[in-house]
């Protein structure tokens, strides 16, 4: 036995040192040391072995092992080095030959959805419009006919910068908006009526998050005034947009619905795109909530210095994120600010 294995180091060493690639050096590896190697061939035997010589056959055995791994490390460690100075030689080189690809990356849904949905409206002569995330009271409800006591102002759903009330004047408390609609307000006090604008952007509320609510969304705000603007050019402008957007008719409906900032108020519903019979994402019912809009409330424009004498317009509110959603077959909203890779790398440049 301890001939045989002097004879296993010997023959193991020569060829870890005769190994002229890593290929070449794998199979040796595996052809001494692996599972069914020659050296855990022999070591199977050592039961056929006197008792007492079994100690110091086993030690022997270890040394070798060891000494073949030292061996083939030295070795592939030599290799790598070999072709890292055949590399830096310069040898087989061809400038002339395309470098490898750089990685790129994409466009966020979000991103792409908006982009379409205001090349959309500005051909259509629409004004596209911002306003600040941090919006004061006056302009996030007060303006907006929303009263003190409205659901919406409770600080479930709103996120205060300030406690509401704590602004030198009424309607001076800070929040992040909880909707695009003060965009409206700052607009049409800037530049009065006839208006058409849009107002795409982050909006915040404290959502209790699933697949289809998120504390941290995308809006987007449209608004018509002028005279004698009434629902059928509301359903019109909205039925435009998702053919737009789509490329193809989508089957809505259209339910009452309560805004303070509209009268009459409406809910525009998509059907869901991921069930026939219902699924998490549309709450089982087979409709994707997409569209709130109504016709501009009296007070909202007498808030922002416009005649409701004079002038009507339509407002709406498109969730872009429900509407990336849709478009890309995405069935949980809090992918979309995960910044997952593995998500984005699903929509390259």
């Amino acid at each position: 036995m301890r001939e045989r294995l002097e004879e296993l180091r010997r023959h193991g060493l020569a060829a870890v040192e005769g190994a002229s690639d890593e290929d070449a050096l794998r199979a040796q590896e595996i052809q001494l040391l692996g599972r069914n190697g020659a050296l855990t061939v022999l070591l199977r035997e050592l039961g056929s072995v006197p008792a007492e010589q079994r100690p110091q056959l086993g030690a022997a055995a270890n040394q070798i092992k060891d000494a073949l791994a030292a061996a083939i490390g030295a070795r592939r460690e030599a290799l790598r080095q070999a072709s890292l100075q055949r590399e830096l030689s310069g040898a087989g080189f061809d400038a002339s030959l395309p470098g490898p690809p750089l990685p790129s990356g994409g466009l966020h849904p979000l991103t792409r959805v908006s982009r379409e949905l205001e090349d959309l409206f500005t051909s259509m002569g629409y004004r596209v419009l911002d306003g600040p995330e941090v919006e004061t009271e006056e302009h996030n409800f007060d303006a907006l006919n929303i009263p003190q006591d409205h659901p919406a102002r409770d600080a479930f759903d709103t996120i205060w910068v300030t406690p509401p009330g704590s602004g030198a004047a009424r309607g001076g408390a800070v929040c992040l908006r909880t909707h695009t609609s003060p965009v409206q307000v700052r607009a049409l006090r800037r530049f009065g009526a006839p208006l058409r604008a849009i107002a795409p952007g982050r909006v915040f509320r404290q959502e209790t998050q699933d697949a289809s609510h998120d504390h941290t969304f995308h809006q987007m705000e449209g608004l018509v005034v002028d005279r004698g603007v009434g629902v059928a050019h509301m359903l019109h402008a909205m039925h435009a947009l998702l053919e737009g957007l789509f490329g193809r008719q989508l089957e809505t409906r259209l339910r009452p619905g309560y805004f303070p900032f509209v009268e009459p108020g409406f809910e525009l519903d998509a059907r869901c795109p991921f069930c026939s019979g219902g699924c998490r994402v549309c709450k089982q019912s087979t409709w994707v909530e997409l569209m709130p809009g109504g016709l501009v409330h009296p007070n909202v424009l007498r808030a922002c210095n416009v005649d409701p004498e004079v002038y009507s317009g339509f407002a709406f509110g498109l969730g872009l994120s429900r509407i990336a959603m849709l478009r890309y077959g995405i069935d949980d909203i809090r992918w979309m600010l995960s910044g997952d890779l593995r998500f984005l790398s699903q929509f390259p440049a």
